[in-house]
């Protein structure tokens, strides 16, 4: 990987989102790689899809490009030249997702994927479930139209998923009502808040819930492993990415081995142990963790049997597999999987 990525530090986004801001530029006339160079990140990178760039000078081309293009709204039309490779695995993982409730799980678990510099969360109510940012510099730091950007290409991924017909509850955005600010409401088509104390997203419940026409468990695993030996080989001091990545490769060979994973990870048992204890964790608890998630997702698949998902899953016996799966889910895998054919 070539030398801004590798020393983009604790702070870094995605090349692919500057290549987008690189595009939305072009298609104005623009010249986006010069902008690219001028905030001192290297175009080269671009053709890099493993590529990261140092979020502060990230900041710094959303600004150029929305002082270059003057439109205080650019950050939507950076979300209109989406395409959804330019999100890594996790574009067609969410492609492939179950529901859209199922997206933004994987949204808020593979955030990182994207940029470090915010926290992601799922808020699930009764009324309404919110998918809100939260940065980890101050908001003074951050390009309003990098905030913008990002609620528009949650909602533009969304749309290509379950349809452009789909809207939001509302939006809530920290910045102070712009100029464009009747744009943003045809684009979002739902009330938004500004000046307000969160960055969000809401949607109703019901619109998370439909299964959709094209979700592909399989596929969305495929991609999900993608995601997660990217995150290991990028956030190298993330301890559960790494340890979680070992136990899907080691899964099908038979129940993980914390030792042969503490090996494979260059560290003693001991010293393993306790770096999952620093993070709340355990190797047990995301073993069981890990089987849970792929135990649901091969089982929304038809096309393996329930014995083969429990040897696919370490387990020696299928009845071994039963019962830890009536444990995660208060149902036997057959249940499961009738329950799931039933609501397609």
């Amino acid at each position: 990987m070539a030398a801004d990525s590798a020393n983009a530090g604790p702070q870094s986004t995605l090349a692919s989102i500057a290549a987008l801001i690189v595009r939305a530029l072009d298609e104005q006339g623009g010249n986006g790689k010069a902008v690219l160079d001028s905030v001192g990140l290297n175009p080269a990178l671009l053709l890099d899809p493993e590529a990261r760039y140092p979020v502060s000078k990230m900041q710094k081309l959303w600004r150029a490009a929305t002082a270059i293009s003057g439109d205080p709204c650019f950050g939507l039309k950076v979300a209109q030249a989406l395409q959804p490779s330019a999100l890594h695995g996790l574009g067609f993982s969410w492609l492939a997702s179950d529901t859209l409730g199922d997206a933004l799980q994987r949204v808020v678990r593979y955030s990182r994927l994207l940029s470090t510099l915010s926290r992601v969360r799922l808020e699930e109510g009764e009324e309404s479930c919110k998918l809100s940012i939260e940065p980890m510099v101050a908001r003074a730091e951050i390009a309003p139209a990098s905030v913008d950007g990002a609620l528009a290409l949650v909602l533009q991924m969304c749309r290509i998923t379950a349809g452009m017909s789909l809207n939001p509850k509302r939006v809530l955005l920290a910045r102070q009502p712009p100029a464009c600010a009747k744009r943003l409401q045809r684009f979002f088509r739902a009330p938004i808040e500004f000046a307000s104390n969160e960055i969000a997203i809401c949607f109703a419940p019901s619109q998370l819930s439909v299964r959709q026409p094209f979700a592909n468990p399989e596929l969305a695993r495929i991609n999900d492993q993608v995601v997660i030996d990217y995150l290991a080989r990028f956030d190298r001091k993330n301890i559960v990415l790494q340890v979680r990545s070992q136990i899907i490769e080691q899964l099908p060979s038979g129940s993980p081995n914390q030792e042969k994973i503490a090996a494979a990870l260059h560290m003693s048992l001991r010293k393993l142990q306790r770096r999952l204890r620093a993070e709340s964790t355990s190797f047990t608890h995301l073993l069981d963790d890990t089987r849970q998630q792929l135990a649901t997702n091969y089982l929304r698949s038809s096309r393996r049997s329930v014995g083969e998902v429990s040897y696919l899953l370490g387990f020696s016996e299928p009845a071994n597999f039963a019962r830890a799966f009536k444990r995660w889910a208060g149902m036997t895998p057959m249940q499961y999987r009738d329950a799931q054919t039933h609501q397609a």
